[in-house]
């Protein structure tokens, strides 16, 4: 089967993943920006990044037969630092217009600051004004009032919903997300969010409608290849494979497909290693 991962952090993994994905199925993901691990402190160190996994990130992909787009943004946790946060929006919209950029994010909230609001509103107007969909990230503490909090300032703004993905939902979450025209994330990650198990009771509960499955997969304890896991659970659990073909390929295919830029090239095939020469 062919999965499109919609949500890894692939600045964070080695080649040796990229390998094992391909190997898993795995022939496009979608890379957003993140916290890298400690504060940054200058704008410019934003735009590197930026840089980094819009190009060098596409290319090195490439090479081990998998498609890579990026999404852009000042993630939540660093949006906390307002002056940093106004300086890195104002010169991020060169990135947001890069032909590999598809999407806006992560935004959303950590602290669930005034600050890291500020910066959510102002980046989802962004992502409207440019039609890209946008990601948004749940807070670890305090989910359910995060996410209602998300949802009121969505429906205040009057954005687009279905260019919408709230994202690391959990069973405290679901029934608050899926209502709406939004879409609803998921997100396999050891100890500190779902396992393969109760992301099957959540779709048994709510459906694949509008549900994308990702791993996040980080610097942490996290498994790049956790959607092969989750198909093969689902198989097991007496899914059919169009079910998991909707979920794991066309509902990512479909959610990023809303901009002209996502064009996901699934028949790369990997280079011989003799190749890789820096």
């Amino acid at each position: 089967m062919i999965i499109i991962e919609p949500h890894i952090h692939m600045l964070a993994r080695t080649t040796d993943d990229y390998q094992a994905m391909y190997t898993a199925g795995v022939r496009c993901c979608v890379e957003p920006a993140f916290w890298l691990g400690t504060p940054r402190h200058h704008a410019g160190t934003f735009f590197d990044y930026y840089e980094l996994i819009l190009d060098y990130e596409t290319v090195r992909a490439e090479r081990f037969g998998i498609d890579h787009y990026a999404c852009i943004s000042v993630n939540p946790k660093e949006a906390d630092n307002a002056e940093l946060a106004k300086a890195t929006l104002a010169g991020m919209g060169p990135y947001l217009d890069h032909p590999r950029c598809i999407c806006v994010g992560e935004i959303g909230f950590n602290a669930m600051t005034q600050n890291e609001e500020d910066a959510f509103i102002q980046q989802l107007h962004m992502a409207e004004e440019r039609e890209l969909p946008v990601m948004i990230h749940t807070p670890h503490r305090d989910k359910r009032e995060g996410v209602q909090r998300i949802i009121d300032i969505l429906q205040a703004e009057k954005v687009t919903l279905p260019r919408i993905d709230i994202d690391h939902n959990t069973e405290d979450t679901m029934d608050l997300v899926k209502p709406l025209d939004c879409w609803a994330g998921l997100t396999v990650y050891p100890y500190s969010k779902l396992d393969p198990a109760r992301v099957i009771n959540i779709l048994r509960q709510y459906g694949i409608e509008r549900v994308m499955v990702n791993s996040s997969a980080d610097w942490g304890v996290s498994d790049p290849t956790a959607l092969r896991k989750v198909a093969d659970n689902m198989r097991e659990a007496g899914f059919s494979g169009d079910e998991i073909t909707t979920l794991l390929h066309d509902n990512p295919l479909a959610f990023y497909g809303q901009t002209d830029k996502f064009q996901p090239r699934l028949d790369l095939q990997p280079l011989p290693p003799e190749s890789f020469q820096r």
